[in-house]
C-alpha cells in the first residue's frame, strides 16, 4: 500500500509501474487532471490545501478499507497540493486485483470518498474570479448501495 501527499509532480508511471505483480489480472488507474474550465468558466489554475496529518491518516484508513471491502490486493493513493496548472495530475488511484471488477469498483469508491471526506479543499482560479470547490456529492449508484 502506497500513501502519499506530495508538494511536487505525482510520479505517476513509476506508481503504476510498482503496483503490477504476477498474481494480477488488472490494475486500474484514476488519474485526475486539472480542466481548463468548470462550468463554463475558463480554469487559470487550481490551488490545493490540506490538514495535511488528517488528510493522510485518512487516505491510509481508505486504503486500507478498499483492499478488505473490495478484495484487490493493493492500493496506492496519493494526492498533489499546491498550486497545478491546466493538464497536472492532482489525485492518482492504482488499485491491483486479480479481477478487472474488484480493480474498477474499488478505484471508484475512493475517489468518490476521499472527495467527500478527507480534508484536502480545491480553490478555482478562473479568467473571472476564483471560488472555493464544494466536494462532488456521491453518485446515486455508489450512495444507494451505501458503499
Amino acid at each position: 500500500m502506497r500513501v502519499e501527499i506530495l508538494d511536487e509532480v505525482l510520479p505517476t508511471d513509476a506508481v503504476m509501474a510498482e503496483m503490477k505483480a504476477g498474481a494480477d489480472g488488472a490494475v486500474c488507474v484514476f488519474d485526475g487532471i486539472v480542466r481548463d474550465n468548470t462550468r463554463g468558466r475558463k480554469t487559470l489554475y487550481l490551488d490545493y490545501e490540506a490538514y495535511r496529518e488528517m488528510a493522510l491518516t485518512q487516505m491510509e484508513g481508505l486504503a486500507a478499507e478498499a483492499i478488505v471491502k473490495f478484495g484487490v490486493r493493493d492500493v496506492a493513493l496519493l494526492h498533489r497540493l499546491g498550486r497545478l496548472v491546466v493538464g497536472e495530475t492532482s489525485v492518482l488511484i492504482v488499485v491491483a486485483s486479480a479481477h478487472r471488477g474488484a480493480a474498477f469498483d474499488a478505484c471508484r469508491w475512493l475517489i468518490d470518498t476521499l472527495k467527500k471526506q478527507v480534508p484536502i479543499w480545491k480553490k478555482e482560479t478562473f479568467v473571472d474570479g476564483v471560488i472555493w470547490a464544494d466536494g462532488e456529492p456521491f453518485p446515486t449508484e455508489v450512495a444507494l448501495n451505501g458503499n
